[in-house]
């Protein structure tokens, strides 16, 4: 019965008000396993699965554009794309200048890594992607924070000496870590940090934002969601 229900709010959504059928929607391509760019030198990944299926519900034609994080809001707003799907989590300081489609990403976990179990995130140098929830935290703690424009940079800060910690998304970082044959190690505890993540649009495209939020439910309802959350981030990443 839910699905049933959310199929036909879907269906009443998708005729009535949206004038466009072709959405542009922004990445980073730099941030697995949320987006990236393949070996074909495609954009790939969760987000892209997950948008893909959105798109085919709404009956969108959508085409991915990729920009950089650090200007990913404003050029938003500039009207260069329609929407956001860039890992991005939902926040009272963006939601004060953009608009979210209900979250596809449930809140999880942000995390240190190190490459020294003993090293000084309360009062050393801990490094983090520019603009992020996570830079943020870091500059309300006693660590001094130097930011980065991809979190691959981030990463590297620590194993070139730059910083003493790197603070991230628990899912960016689990691959860094377990892949680094002890290079990396957690540090510290988790911490959870937003609302999860959503896709990004304009306050003003109200039917846009509810044409793909009712997709995204009927995702959520069917377990397609799920199913997305399990392939691309394991067995215990956190699901609806």
């Amino acid at each position: 019965m839910k699905t049933t229900l959310l199929a036909a709010a879907f269906a009443l959504t998708a005729t009535s008000g949206l004038a466009q059928t072709t959405v542009r929607i922004a990445t980073e391509g730099a941030y697995p396993p949320f987006n990236f760019i393949n070996d074909a030198g495609n954009v790939d990944g969760f987000e892209i699965e997950l948008m893909n299926d959105v798109c085919a519900r709404a009956e969108l034609t959508c085409t991915w554009v990729t920009t950089d994080w650090d200007g990913i809001i404003p050029n938003l707003q500039s009207g260069n794309y329609d929407a956001i799907a860039a890992g991005m989590s939902i926040t009272p300081e963006r939601k004060a200048v953009i608009d979210f489609s209900d979250a596809y990403y449930p809140p999880t976990d942000s995390a240190y890594a190190a490459m020294d179990g003993e090293a000084d995130i309360e009062g050393g140098v801990v490094a983090a992607q520019v603009n992020t929830i996570q830079s943020g935290y870091v500059a309300e703690t006693g660590a001094t924070l130097v930011e980065y424009a991809t979190p691959d940079e981030a990463v590297a800060a620590v194993r070139n000496g730059e910083a003493d910690a790197v603070f991230a998304d628990s899912d960016y970082l689990k691959p860094v870590v377990d892949e680094s044959n002890g290079e990396f190690v957690w540090v510290g505890e988790p911490v959870e940090l937003g609302e999860g993540i959503g896709l990004g649009l304009r306050q003003s495209d109200t039917d846009l934002r509810d044409t793909f939020s009712t997709a995204i439910q009927t995702m959520k309802a069917d377990g397609t969601l799920n199913d997305l959350l399990v392939k691309w981030f394991g067995d215990d990443t956190n699901t609806f």
